[in-house]
């Protein structure tokens, strides 16, 4: 590294783990599981809204979305958190991290009550507010991605730093479980208070008038952690690497970290001159910055993309799959509530056995086998399994074979997880330096985004069956589910081969992975921070 570091990015790398690191994780992490939960506990009410809505009498099936209201409620949060991820990644570079960190969360709050106060004398009128506080709702998510991995990655040390973002990442994991558990005790617990017969039996009394409350209710418990958090986000102070290299206050960066460190770190402002005369040479969209990383942002926007094609097309429509294999019973076997209470238990199951784990044994792995080992390894199996599922599809249909469809289901979400899922977010927040680090991170997460809106309007048509009559009310003929895994099959291989442009960041500081330092004159040796031995209690 031919530069040398400010002694309080130093001070910062070479920190042992220490209560603020932990404090850090639990506030970011939180933002995190707050964003699974609003985002996938839509896939357990979608059912019922059609049931509740979209009742035909003397219908042989239940009540179903129309395609395009299905696609509209699975897919809006996913535009909204696209142009999120997109305007607060940049704002993030503007304002501050701290700053915008607050923006997000309020507007994550507010919308996950609004989206359950859903209001209309239509269903028409109900799915359209629906749909737009859904759209709020993902852009004050999309804003959580790039701001936590980026403050997470600006605090935490250089040994344990990949752990530590994908601890944040990993609280996903959590939001998911969370959704699934809870949709479980509410829909039990509605079940038992108002019996209903199944649709077969009475199609008019099987939806009770109630059913309305649980999608509302599931939808609105979504605000509670992102409130909870409020308040210790605002006592984080802003980043070191911010203050120092974007905003060029050295005595504040020092300042805030001396606080956090619990030790005396000094300012040095004329590290903070040299830097402010030769870091401003290339700007986001110049030649120099697409000679220095323009590889780089390919290959975190290319694999994010393919990775949450197939990612969220499996998250989204598990569903439809267990019920497509017979492992989730007909619809007219069951009432409302009911179907709610067995999709919610098939996800929570999925959940608890590969989601979960796959994102820890990322956190346990990263730092030891490197970012690009176990992306490569993640996209690897996932190709296989996806294949393993596809190619004999069949055969994974007879009544017999369907735990062991799901098993080998649950495993190609256990290598999304302990893979490309959790590396793809550590990834950005490490290699760009930090007046782009957040812009650049969002740019790559709205990528991904695009990828979770190609899978979830996409999987939605492709996987109807191929003939017509027996596809779902109002889809056109599909390809069928098996050639659909077949297509998420060579999603994956292509991740595989993009995994290539993206470098390895283990063990190396934020300045020498972004080439912060290249430019700066050798100053001789930096000073180690002096511990005065002091103590302050922690701001984070």
């Amino acid at each position: 590294m031919a530069g040398e570091q400010l002694q309080v990015l130093n001070a910062l790398d070479v920190a042992k783990t220490q209560w603020y690191h932990f404090t850090a994780i639990i506030i970011a992490g939180m933002g995190f599981f707050t964003d699974a939960y609003d985002l996938f506990c839509i896939s357990l009410v979608t059912k019922l809204l059609g049931r509740i809505y979209y009742h035909v009498d003397g219908a042989e099936k239940p009540g179903s979305l129309p395609p395009n209201v299905s696609a509209a409620v699975n897919g809006v949060a996913f535009c909204g958190t696209l142009a999120g991820q997109l305007f607060f990644g940049w704002l993030g570079d503007k304002l501050g991290r701290k700053k915008v960190y607050g923006m997000t969360l309020m507007l994550m709050v507010i919308c996950s009550v609004a989206s359950g106060l859903s209001f209309g004398h239509t269903p028409k009128s109900v799915m359209a507010t629906l749909c737009f506080f859904r759209f709020w709702l993902g852009f004050g998510i999309g804003g959580d991605y790039p701001l936590s991995a980026t403050i997470m990655s600006e605090y935490a040390n250089k040994k344990t730093r990949g752990a530590f973002i994908a601890a944040v990442f990993a609280m996903q994991g959590f939001g998911i479980l969370a959704g699934g558990i809870f949709a479980i005790i509410l829909s039990s617990s509605f079940n038992a208070m108002f019996e209903a017969p199944s649709y077969e039996v009475d199609a008019l009394r099987s939806t009770v008038p109630q059913a309305d409350y649980v999608w509302r209710i599931i939808l609105m418990v979504g605000a509670l952690p992102a409130a909870l958090t409020y308040y210790w986000r605002m006592k984080m102070p802003e980043t070191a690497r911010y203050t120092a290299l974007v905003a060029k206050n050295a005595k504040q960066a020092a300042s805030d970290m001396s606080k956090v460190l619990q030790m005396d770190i000094e300012a040095e402002p004329q590290k903070i001159e040299q830097i402010k005369e030769q870091k401003s040479r290339f700007g986001l969209f110049t030649k120099e910055f697409a000679k220095r990383h323009g590889l780089h942002l390919l290959g975190t926007t290319s694999t994010w993309f393919l990775l949450d094609i197939a990612f969220y097309s499996q998250n989204l429509f598990q569903k439809d799959i267990f019920s497509a294999i017979g492992w989730i019973p007909s619809a007219k076997s069951m009432n409302a509530i009911d179907e709610v209470y067995r999709i919610a238990r098939a996800q929570t199951l999925i959940a608890l056995c590969s989601t979960v784990p796959g994102y820890w044994f990322t956190v346990a792995f990263i730092d030891k086998m490197g970012r690009f080992a176990i992306q490569l390894m993640g996209f690897f199996f996932m190709t296989v399994f996806m294949f393993a599922l596809a190619i004999p599809y069949d055969h994974w249909t007879h009544k017999d074979n369907r735990i062991g469809f799901v098993i080998m289901y649950s495993l190609t979400f256990f290598f999304a997880n302990f893979g490309p899922n959790a590396t793809t977010f550590v990834v950005p927040a490490e290699i760009f330096p930090a007046r782009f680090r957040s812009t650049c991170h969002g740019i790559s997460a709205a990528s991904g985004k695009l990828g979770a809106i190609v899978g979830a309007f996409g999987f939605l048509y492709l996987a109807q069956n191929q003939d017509k009559d027996k596809a779902d009310a109002g889809y056109p003929a599909g390809i069928g589910v098996k050639n659909s895994l077949i297509v998420l099959g060579v999603v994956n291989a292509l991740g595989f081969l993009f995994t290539f442009l993206v470098p390895e960041s283990k063990g190396k500081s934020l300045e020498e992975m972004s080439g912060e330092n290249e430019d700066n004159e050798p100053q001789g040796e930096a000073e180690p921070p002096s511990s005065s031995g002091r103590r302050t209690a922690p701001v984070a």
